[in-house]
């Protein structure tokens, strides 16, 4: 066999179902393919779908749902609120779903209360769910005898799970996942390719975990015996809480002695840093490429923002705000919004970029100066 035909995949479609074979007559999986063909449906089908209130002609015929920057005469589209309203002006679409009470001139429009979830439904009641998705166990996985395995999980080829691990009902463990021995995962956890889930670790219900996250491993402990950095044994674990979504390349370190904690709700952007000790509130929004220091807490509904860096040891209130490229030295209190290097509260900041910026002229002035007393230039 050529090598260009080696481990090539041949695809055979048979109605409904997609059946995927090596050339060299490797394992054979079935697919259940879910994606369902585009059917037109009316306005007045749509707005029924989402419980809105149709303006406009009711029986136009829509044939896919698109951004309001690439709706076409046969498409719908949406609006989120009254600061997108002018790509009304450009837009072809037949109808658009509003929030109640915007005005369109003219247009034919589905009122709603929330515009992008009535959107989002009714976009995949048009087009369908595309994802082929498999069941049951590849045999290709690797899984100690001891895992308990709940109803419905599916495993992918590569995977290797350890010993006395459980694995809750629905779960969906992809290709090439590693999870160590005795991790628990809730119901309806998702864990991308080439994850690793370190030994110990607890992940609640509905968690997604994305592709080449590390949770659990050895938080940066060290201490100087002799001259020499010498690692301090990490014994502890990482519990994630319910409905808690985790970005691509992220890594979350075990505790010392007890566990790092990630509350529930929180969402995690790609490739974040989350040290040792930290015990991260519900409902967070960490951006990507933020470093948060071993033993930070932060509060609930904190939001931080990309490249933002926070030092160890520090406490993060409630409701705060911090912006990009921020660096955090000090606790922060509840529902204030910090700025800049080192981070300040936001008016602070602002008042001193503003004065930063006018450094340069500041500068000439005093340069002008000097000039006039006939003072020599330093």
């Amino acid at each position: 066999m050529a090598a260009g035909a080696l481990g090539k995949l041949v695809l055979l479609r048979l109605g409904r179902t997609v059946s995927i074979f090596t050339a060299f007559g490797g394992p054979r999986l079935t697919f259940k393919e879910e994606r369902t063909s585009a059917v037109p449906y009316t306005v007045r089908e749509l707005a029924d779908l989402v419980q809105g209130r149709i303006v406009g002609d009711d029986r136009l015929v829509i044939h896919a749902a698109r951004p309001v920057t690439e709706a076409g005469p046969d498409d719908i589209t949406f609006i989120a609120d009254d600061r997108n309203a002018k790509h009304l002006t450009m837009c072809r679409a037949a109808a658009v779903v509003v929030q109640r009470g915007l005005i369109c001139n003219g247009r034919t429009v589905i009122e709603v209360e929330d515009p992008l979830t009535a959107f989002l439904t009714i976009f995949e009641h048009l087009h369908g769910k595309s994802r082929a998705r498999m069941s049951g166990i590849d045999p290709r996985a690797c899984i100690a005898p001891s895992v308990r395995l709940g109803d419905g999980v599916t495993v992918w080829a590569g995977s290797v799970i350890g010993e006395n691990t459980v694995i809750g009902p629905r779960c969906r463990i992809h290709a090439n996942v590693v999870i160590g021995n005795h991790c628990v995962l809730g119901e309806d956890v998702t864990i991308y390719p080439n994850a690793v889930i370190y030994d110990g670790c607890s992940l609640g219900n509905r968690v997604v975990i994305h592709a080449g996250a590390v949770i659990g491993k050895d938080g940066f402990g060290f201490r100087q015996v002799q001259g020499r950095h010498v690692r301090v044994p990490q014994l502890g674990s990482v519990v994630i809480e319910d409905d808690v979504e985790i970005g691509a390349g992220t890594t979350i370190d075990r505790g010392t002695f007890q566990a790092t904690r990630i509350g529930a709700g929180t969402k995690i952007d790609n490739q974040v840093q989350i040290g040792h000790n930290c015990r991260i509130g519900k409902h967070n929004l960490i951006i990507s490429q933020v470093g948060i220091a071993g033993s930070t807490t932060t509060g609930d509904y904190v939001v931080i923002a990309g490249q933002a860096g926070i030092a160890d040891h520090l406490s993060i209130g409630n409701g705060v705000i911090v912006g990009a490229q921020a660096g955090v030295m000090s606790d922060i209190p509840d529902g204030q919004r910090w700025l800049g290097t080192p981070a300040r509260p936001e008016r602070e900041a602002k008042v001193r970029h503003l004065h930063t910026e006018r450094l340069p002229q500041m500068y000439q002035d005093l340069k002008r100066i000097k000039e006039m007393l006939g003072l020599k230039q330093a």
